[in-house]
């Protein structure tokens, strides 16, 4: 017997406007937005979604749209 595994991502875009990332929802431990001190994050950063291997990954969608997704792909 085989075992099927569907692994639904969501498709977000990095701070240049340029690249898209595919993200899978399951992985993202936090979203928040950038606390934008030292100007730490890229220019365009709108959230920040803090993954469960402790990466972060910046992107220009709000952290709305990225709950959004994330709700969506459940």
């Amino acid at each position: 017997m085989t075992a099927k595994v569907a692994v639904v991502l969501i498709e977000l875009t990095l701070p240049t406007g340029k690249h898209h990332i595919e993200i899978n929802p399951a992985e993202i431990s936090s979203v928040r937005q950038p606390a934008d001190v030292n100007g730490h994050w890229a220019k365009g950063t709108n959230c920040i979604i803090v993954m469960t291997n402790g990466r972060f990954n910046a992107v220009i969608e709000t952290c709305e749209t990225v709950l959004m997704k994330i709700g969506a792909a459940k």
